[in-house]
């Protein structure tokens, strides 16, 4: 599955503790993430990531059109929602992409808990049914 990794600022530290702690389950996917985040994620676990740009110079935006192409099957993504973000609308369109194709986004540690377990136990198979009847581009 490809899983993309993204943070606020003050919320990186908590990014990088998740992905140490599940760092098993996440070395059988291919993983995206925003600049930064990736490289930190990269610096504490050693896991493979393609990085994209930092998310205010279109990180996010990268892992939308991936979304659209329906190229992406969950979204871990650690908003801040106590500090203004300057690229808020890029955030809210990643948010809607993630509805509008069905794609699971876990945006706090609670909801990131049940997604990873749920990954690790195959509950997100359906997406690989998706990939291979081939409803990639179907919207």
């Amino acid at each position: 599955m490809n899983i993309a990794l993204i943070a606020h600022d003050n919320k990186k530290n908590d990014l990088v503790q998740f992905a140490t702690a599940y760092q098993t389950i996440f070395s059988k996917h291919t993983l995206f993430a925003t600049g930064t985040t990736g490289m930190r994620i990269q610096e504490a676990t050693g896991l493979p990531i393609t990085r994209f740009q930092s998310g205010p110079l279109g990180g996010d935006q990268e892992i939308g059109a991936m979304i659209a192409k329906n190229n992406m099957d969950a979204i871990f993504f650690f908003r801040d929602p106590l500090t203004a973000q300057p690229h808020e609308p890029d955030v809210t369109a990643l948010v809607r992409l993630c509805d509008v194709y069905s794609i699971p986004l876990a945006t706090n540690m609670g909801t990131a808990e049940l997604l990873i377990r749920g990954l690790d136990e195959g509950f997100l198979e359906w997406r690989n049914i998706l990939h291979k009847n081939g409803k990639s581009d179907e919207r």
